[in-house]
């Protein structure tokens, strides 16, 4: 058994779409995430990651369009025909209300899973509280206890280090994975975690 550090934002559409495969192999060895929710922006601005103002049409319409289609369908995770509707809107809520979750002591692999696909499949809006408490309670979980604390300066304290964590570790996307210190970045590279957790790769050759 293992414990596979998991960076993502709950807004991450690759997140979402490597999302159930990830629990699936999760499942089937009996390991543990150790969820790190960041804010992927801060990071993406720190790391020197290509905003998506800068990048082409042609750049954005593959890998937030074709790319997305193609793994959506061999994901088996359905998405919209377009971009959520409300994809720029502040990605803190989701967030911290995760780390709330974690911090109140609950499981919140379900939780996070919902998250994303009510968003990328439902067109929720996860910056808003009441769309993030009806989402809490499709899966079981009482909303309030995480209300409470969701703006606190404990949670927003942890988000900070995810955050500060992310930019020190060079993850420059959501998701990314850390096994033993290994870093597998993508939902594309799950088979390559899967892999990794029956079988390590050998080490990095140092030049």
């Amino acid at each position: 058994m293992a414990e596979i550090e998991y960076f993502y934002a709950a807004y991450s559409g690759y997140a979402y779409l490597g999302s159930k495969k990830f629990m699936e192999i999760i499942a089937q060895g009996d390991h543990t995430i150790n969820h790190k929710p960041f804010d992927l922006r801060v990071s993406m601005d720190a790391i020197g990651g290509q905003p998506l103002g800068e990048r082409t049409k042609d750049n954005l319409e593959y890998f937030f369009g074709r790319e997305l289609e193609r793994w959506s369908e061999f994901r088996d995770a359905p998405i919209l025909k377009r971009s959520p509707t409300y994809h720029g809107n502040s990605i803190t809520p989701s967030n911290t209300m995760l780390i709330a979750a974690l911090v109140r002591g609950i499981n919140i692999d379900k939780f996070a899973h919902e998250m994303m696909e009510q968003h990328w499949a439902h067109d929720c809006d996860l910056a808003n509280v009441n769309t993030l408490a009806s989402i809490a309670r499709q899966v079981g979980i009482d909303p309030s206890p995480l209300l409470e604390i969701a703006s606190s300066q404990e949670v927003l304290k942890i988000y900070e280090e995810n955050t500060r964590e992310a930019i020190k570790r060079s993850v420059f996307g959501s998701p990314t994975y850390f096994i033993d210190g290994d870093m597998f970045y993508g939902q594309d590279h799950l088979e390559l975690v899967e892999r990794a957790l029956i079988e390590p790769f050998s080490q990095r050759i140092q030049k």
